[in-house]
């Protein structure tokens, strides 16, 4: 039998993920057939796409109810597809607010549903329990959250983070000073905005007045490193015009590794710099109303998850009102002055890599739960 397979991701790390683990499906399942919403890596590992993942990418309690009928129309494009194509099995990645009900909707058409990316009931949201309580393996990546799901009768499992095995510069630090012509003798300021057009815009004006105030104080190195397949550099240049900063597009992990100091907004990226070891200073705004409803909703200490991961506070949150041009160079001044503390939180961060580490490749263990789901599936049927 070969399978067909209803894949979907709708954020920039969950489309990195699914490509990776679709690639290696491909390996166990020659012929399998993908499709689904698709992002330009899982594009790009073969999947058909019904959806652009982009169109999903939308953060903010208040900022998604003016995409709430372009997301519910892509919703029952998804359904559709799953309702004519009957897939063999779903996964799906991330996006709760998509996914969940999509999840509910597969189940009682009888398709087996693996969830990669846990979301994140253990912060707020509980609710969301009863829905992940129907699928049939739920793929987490923090070594916390296997046990809170499973203490809730979520079939939850942890693999590990995949980007502790992806996450890695692919130029020595020559290299890259040289193909972009930074002057080697500065320290290098790496800006993080985001990857959604909404978040950058909201971080945008404080991370340029925090690099005013840097850069009249000390001679310094700026760079804003963009994703590729994300706005681009020339929605960035735009806003940035007059500024000292040089945008990067497409080469976030050189610029990551190569800097003395990131600048990051609290997500996937800051993972990623914890695994490349590169200090940072954290933050986050959403609209006011947004950020009032969702504090009295979220119960954890911390709002970045390398300080989550860590148990404690290793690096500097800045959110909401707190992210402002004067905190941000103020931080950022404190990290460059002092190199004991610099080199403390790199330590720090060694063991925040360390404890999202596993000896299996997160990859390649999802794979193997996929097709043990696929396996247990059929045999149900032939009974």
């Amino acid at each position: 039998m070969i399978p067909k397979i209803l894949v979907s991701a709708g954020e920039a790390s969950g489309d990195l993920y699914t490509a990776h683990l679709v690639t290696a499906l491909r390996k166990r399942m020659p012929g399998a057939e993908f499709f689904g919403c698709a992002g330009p890596r899982m594009r790009q590992a073969g999947v058909r796409g019904v959806v652009d993942a982009a169109s999903l990418s939308v953060v903010g309690l208040v900022e998604v109810v003016r995409h709430i009928p372009r997301i519910y129309g892509e919703y029952r494009r998804m359904r559709e597809a799953a309702r004519s194509e009957r897939p063999d099995l779903a996964i799906l990645t991330d996006s709760p607010d998509f996914h969940l009900p999509l999840s509910n909707r597969l189940r009682r058409m009888g398709v087996p549903v693996v969830y990669l990316v846990a979301p994140q009931a253990w912060a707020w949201r509980p609710g969301r329990l009863r829905h992940l309580r129907r699928v049939s393996r739920l793929l987490c990546l923090f070594p916390f959250e296997e046990d809170f799901f499973r203490r809730h009768q979520v079939p939850a499992v942890y693999i590990g983070h995949p980007l502790t095995r992806l996450v890695r510069p692919s130029l020595q630090r020559q290299e890259f000073f040289g193909k972009h012509r930074l002057p080697p003798d500065r320290p290098l300021i790496v800006l993080l905005p985001g990857s959604r057009e909404g978040e950058i815009e909201r971080h945008l004006g404080p991370l340029v007045e925090a690099v005013g105030i840097l850069y009249r104080r000390q001679a310094l190195t700026f760079i804003l490193a963009t994703p590729a397949g994300g706005p681009g550099a020339a929605f960035f240049r735009q806003r940035i015009s007059g500024s000292p900063i040089q945008v990067i597009e497409g080469e976030t992990w050189d610029a990551i590794a190569h800097a003395g100091l990131a600048l990051a907004a609290s997500g996937t990226v800051t993972i990623e710099a914890a695994i490349l070891g590169t200090p940072m200073v954290t933050y986050y705004r959403v609209a006011p109303l947004s950020w009032r409803l969702g504090r009295r909703l979220v119960w954890a200490p911390y709002l970045t998850m390398v300080n989550l991961v860590a148990g404690r506070a290793i690096v500097t949150e800045l959110m909401q009102n707190d992210m402002t041009g004067p905190r941000l160079a103020e931080e950022a001044t404190r990290l460059l002055a002092d190199s004991e503390v610099r080199s403390r939180m790199r330590r720090e961060l060694e063991q925040v890599k360390n404890l999202l580490a596993t000896s299996v490749d997160p990859i390649e263990r999802a794979a193997d739960l996929v097709i043990e789901s696929f396996e247990k599936e059929l045999l149900n049927v032939s009974r």
